[in-house]
Parts: structure tokens; C-alpha cells; sequence
């Protein structure tokens, strides 16, 4: 499987988050703790967002591993942004190369994904065709998570965001339980428009891989006052995480199973998340 993060908040330099913490996740492309695979070294990626008016976010992807990547490095060290996206891969079978590796770009969207279909193979072909033809020459690589991604574009993820994820997911169940699969979808998702940020959880097993969250930092402030990170950011600041960064006590949330959250400027929240037909 795979670990990521997304970032909201005050505009910070991503090495802030992808290096500083204890179990950064540059760390945990070594040494996940909570992931499937304790190595994730089949690529990584990071998106951003800049403050500038601008139409689509930045991306950086590769196909060697993060822990070693001089690129990814100096990037980090110099890129400050509000709101970023970063994925370190572990391959369920498709080919390690760059256009499978997270996160996935569609104007102004990113999307990474944890998780995989069960069986892709056998019903690719079946899902690929239910993506919008107008938008299938934009599907570059082999994976199921960029199928997903189309998927919910197709079913109206630009205006409708959680509905698009339960249509999509709804039809990725459906078509794999056709092929005899009893337990076809297993995902955490991340998606973003630039200002709002969504967190999917969700497996037909009902055992999904794990995903956190911060607490509110005004909340944080008064448990560590100490803690100098804590006065830098804004009390909107949220970060959403395969697995937490460190072990700081009251600083990660697990995200229930079943749920997505929504994160925005002045206000965040949880929601029972059901796949839907499509």
C-alpha cells in the first residue's frame, strides 16, 4: 500500500512537515509502522498550492524512493505553501513509473489515494470505460487509484465532491462484485480544489487502512504551551495523515471508519460516508 499527507493551513515550507517531525513521512518511506508494508519505495510525489492567483497546482513526482531524492530535498527547502499534498508509494502490481505515482492533477485538483481494487486487473477494462470519454485521454498510467480519480470526475467531483466519491465507489463495489470479488474497494483518499481539502475512509471489509488527524490547535496550544510550532501556525491549520508524525500526546485523532471530513477555512467536519449507486 502506500502513506501520505495533506497539509492546510498557514503557508509553511513543506520540509516543515515532510522532514522536521519525528516520523516525518519521509521516515515512514523507510520504516511505516502502521502500514501494510513497512517500506514505501516505489515513488513518491508532492503537489502544492501557491498564494498567487493561479489555475492548477504545482506537482513533483518520481519513481525512485524519498528517503534519498537531492530534487525532492532542495524543493522542500524552498517551497512555502498553504495547502500540499505528499505520497510515498508502495506498489499493489502496476508498473513503478512516474505516471503512477500520486498525487493525480485535473486543473485545479489533486488526488492520492491509500488502498487498492481488489482484483484490478480483472475489471479494469469495465471500469475504464465507464470514465467520460472527453476525459479518458487525461488517464496517463496504469493504476486503480487514477481510474478512481476519473471516476468521480466523471460522476461530478467538480461540483459535488463527497457525492462523486460514494458514486464512484458505489460503481468500482458493483462491477467487482460482478467479477465475483467480495470485497472490491479498500481506500483513504485525499482530494482538493486549492481552498477546501476532503479526506475519504472507507473499505467494503470494513476494515480500512488507517488514517488520523490533528486536533484544533488553540486545543494543542493549551495542552503544550511550550511548543513553538504551536504559536506559528493558525488555529485553522490541520493536517490529515496515514499514520501520525510523532507521539505528541493529544495530537492525532483517528478517523472513523466510514467517514470523510471536510476541512476548510474557519471550520472542519466529520461525515458518515455510505458508496452510492451510480
Amino acid at each position: 500500500m502506500c502513506r501520505w499527507l495533506a497539509y492546510s493551513g498557514t503557508p509553511l515550507l513543506l520540509e516543515t512537515i515532510l522532514y522536521k517531525p519525528a516520523h516525518s513521512l519521509i521516515d515512514q518511506s523507510l520504516h511505516s509502522r502502521l502500514g501494510v508494508e513497512t517500506t514505501n519505495g516505489d515513488g513518491f510525489g508532492v503537489g502544492w498550492y501557491t498564494q498567487e492567483a493561479t489555475a492548477t497546482p504545482a506537482t513533483f513526482r518520481d519513481i525512485g524512493p524519498a528517503w534519498n531524492n537531492r530534487n525532492l530535498r532542495e524543493i522542500a527547502d524552498h517551497v512555502r505553501s498553504p495547502l500540499f499534498f505528499a505520497h510515498i508509494r508502495a506498489s499493489t502490481g502496476t508498473a513503478v513509473q512516474q505516471t503512477n505515482c500520486h498525487p493525480f492533477r485535473y486543473g485545479r485538483w489533486l488526488f492520492m489515494h491509500n488502498g487498492a481494487i481488489t482484483d484490478f486487473h480483472r475489471m479494469r477494462r469495465d471500469l475504464t470505460l465507464l470514465v467520460d470519454p472527453a476525459l479518458y485521454p487525461d488517464v496517463e498510467g496504469t493504476t486503480d487509484s487514477e481510474v478512481m480519480f476519473h471516476l468521480a470526475l466523471t460522476f461530478g467531483l467538480e461540483a459535488d465532491p463527497p457525492g462523486a466519491v460514494a458514486r464512484m465507489a458505489g460503481v468500482v463495489e458493483r462491477v467487482g462484485r460482478e467479477h465475483g470479488v467480495e470485497h472490491p474497494l479498500q481506500m483513504t483518499l485525499a482530494i482538493s480544489d486549492g481552498e477546501r481539502l476532503w479526506a475519504f475512509r472507507y473499505s467494503s471489509q470494513g476494515a480500512s487502512r488507517t488514517l488520523f488527524y490533528s486536533s484544533r490547535v488553540d486545543a494543542l496550544r493549551r495542552l503544550h504551551p511550550d511548543m513553538e510550532f504551536l504559536q506559528e501556525v493558525s488555529d485553522d491549520t490541520r493536517l490529515v495523515v496515514s499514520e501520525p508524525l510523532g507521539n505528541l500526546p493529544g495530537a492525532w485523532n483517528e478517523v472513523p471508519e466510514s467517514t470523510f471530513g471536510i476541512v476548510e477555512p474557519g471550520r472542519d467536519s466529520l461525515h458518515p460516508f455510505t458508496p452510492q449507486a451510480a
